[in-house]
């Protein structure tokens, strides 16, 4: 097991690097260091021993957590909470209201990522393991949870990513934790003082118009931070709205154009590849730098959610 320390981020929040898919900066896993002590996301499986290292290095024991924040049941962000709440006897795991069935059943999500990974499935999430429903809290939006004397976390429904999407407010740092509904920053970039921030467009519940939407509703919120599920933290909020609006439709234009041409799922792939790469050109980033060996793997998914929304557009009834 790779160590890493976990990273300090101010306003006593710090994130344990989860190696998911055995990549490093690939997923967070936040913890905030307050009366009650709360984790924002738990990674997959293979991620929990990295939550337990990160929580000993910080002087915590399994037992000090209260809270679990899941913003969304995709297995990169909750695949680890039944396993890691074995070991949290006094922790409760807050929700979508539309998640809760699959923490408590998660067989549907366990067959739709083995149609996705195949045999990759067992090393890269197993075990997935159900949640009791006396342990689920289901959030409502704008519904509150006050975890210190002076710090309240408020939930906000975020979908457009997925519809069981949230995203939590937190009233000491004013940053905002928005698991996927924001996007993706890419770190790997940012020694050549470019920023890179691109819309995960997984499937099948991604919808480009209500994240837009999300993202508007998301930008009016007093917020001088952004927490990534993918992966750590923006102090630059503005610019992360304003990037992901703009791309999203660069990756809809890509999707249409390879929808005309009647092309598959590694042509779209490619195009989605080329519009960042003319802008990563523009940087004078090379093309043999490390974000496009990570780029491959996240527009693999993107592509896939984008297919996935356009034929079900073209499955609606014509008016």
């Amino acid at each position: 097991m790779e160590e890493k320390a976990p990273i300090y981020l101010g306003h006593r929040t710090y994130v344990i690097d989860g190696f998911d898919l055995g990549m490093p900066g690939r997923t967070g896993i936040y913890v905030i260091d307050d009366k009650d002590l709360t984790l924002v996301e738990t990674g997959p499986s293979p991620s929990v021993p990295y939550i337990k290292k990160g929580l000993a290095d910080l002087g915590f024991k399994l037992t000090d957590v209260k809270n679990i924040i899941l913003t969304h049941i995709h297995l990169d962000h909750a695949g680890g909470s039944g396993l890691l709440l074995q070991e949290c006897p006094q922790a409760t795991v807050y929700v979508h209201p539309k998640g809760k069935r699959h923490l408590i059943n998660p067989s549907k999500l366990i067959a739709g990522a083995k149609q996705v990974y195949g045999d990759q499935f067992e090393p890269l999430f197993a075990p997935i393991l159900p949640i009791p429903e006396n342990r689920i809290e289901v959030v409502n939006e704008q519904d509150e949870l006050q975890i210190g004397p002076s710090a309240t976390l408020t939930f906000y429904h975020t979908p457009g990513h997925a519809n069981h999407h949230i995203s939590i407010y937190d009233s000491e740092s004013q940053g905002l934790f928005t698991g996927d509904a924001c996007g993706i920053r890419y770190q790997h970039t940012e020694e050549h003082d470019v920023s890179l921030y691109l819309p995960s467009t997984s499937p099948n519940q991604f919808d480009p118009f209500v994240m837009l939407e999300t993202i508007k509703k998301l930008s009016l919120l007093p917020i001088t931070r952004i927490y990534f599920g993918h992966f750590s933290m923006s102090d630059q909020p503005n610019e992360v709205f304003k990037s992901v609006a703009k791309w999203l439709p660069i990756f809809m234009e890509a999707g249409h154009e390879s929808a005309r041409e009647g092309e598959d799922l590694t042509q779209l792939k490619k195009r989605l590849h080329e519009k960042v790469a003319v802008y990563l050109d523009s940087n004078e980033i090379p093309r043999d730098h490390e974000i496009y060996s990570v780029l491959e793997l996240d527009f693999e998914v993107s592509a896939m959610g984008i297919a996935d929304y356009l034929e079900k557009q073209r499955a609606l009834p014509t008016q």
